[in-house]
C-alpha cells in the first residue's frame, strides 16, 4: 500500500518551522506545517504534521500525516498516518488509522467508516442484529 506524503515542495501551503500561527483555519487543498499553530479549528484537505510542527486545535481533514505534536482532536474522512516520532494527545475518528512504532499516543480512537454514529451505537446495533435468544430464557 502506498502512502502517499505530502512535502514542503508537494503542499498547497506552508507554516515554516520558525513561525508562529493562530486562530482558525480553513484551506481547500493541502497545508504542510513544520510551526506552531494554535486556534480554534484547523481544516484543511490534506495535513502534514512535520517533525518540528506542533498544533494545539481540533483538526478535520480528509488525510493528516503525522510527525510531530498534537494536543487536540484528529478527525480525517480517509486516513490518518502516526509516523514513528509522532505524539498525540487526544481523539482520533477515522476509517483507517496507521501507527509505526515508537508513536506516544493517549485518547480514544474510533476507527469506522460511519463517523457520524458513536462506535458503542454501531456496535451495539450489529449485537442485536439476528439474535436468538432459547425459548428456556424467554419470559412466558
Amino acid at each position: 500500500m502506498a502512502i502517499p506524503k505530502i512535502t514542503g515542495d508537494h503542499a498547497n501551503n506552508v507554516i515554516g518551522a520558525n513561525s508562529y500561527f493562530t486562530g482558525k483555519f480553513i484551506i481547500n487543498g493541502s497545508l504542510r506545517i513544520d510551526g506552531h499553530f494554535e486556534g480554534k479549528y484547523l481544516q484543511a484537505d490534506q495535513l502534514y504534521i512535520g517533525p518540528t510542527g506542533k498544533i494545539r486545535t481540533n483538526i478535520n481533514a480528509m488525510s493528516v500525516i503525522v510527525e510531530g505534536l498534537v494536543l487536540g482532536n484528529i478527525n480525517a474522512s480517509s486516513r490518518v498516518l502516526l509516523m514513528p516520532t509522532a505524539k498525540i494527545l487526544g481523539d482520533i475518528k477515522t476509517p483507517e488509522l496507521i501507527i509505526q512504532n515508537g508513536v506516544i499516543l493517549e485518547g480514544r480512537c474510533t476507527i469506522s467508516n460511519d463517523l457520524k454514529s458513536s462506535a458503542k451505537d454501531l456496535l451495539e446495533v450489529e449485537y442485536d442484529k439476528n439474535k436468538i435468544i432459547p425459548e428456556e430464557f424467554l419470559e412466558r
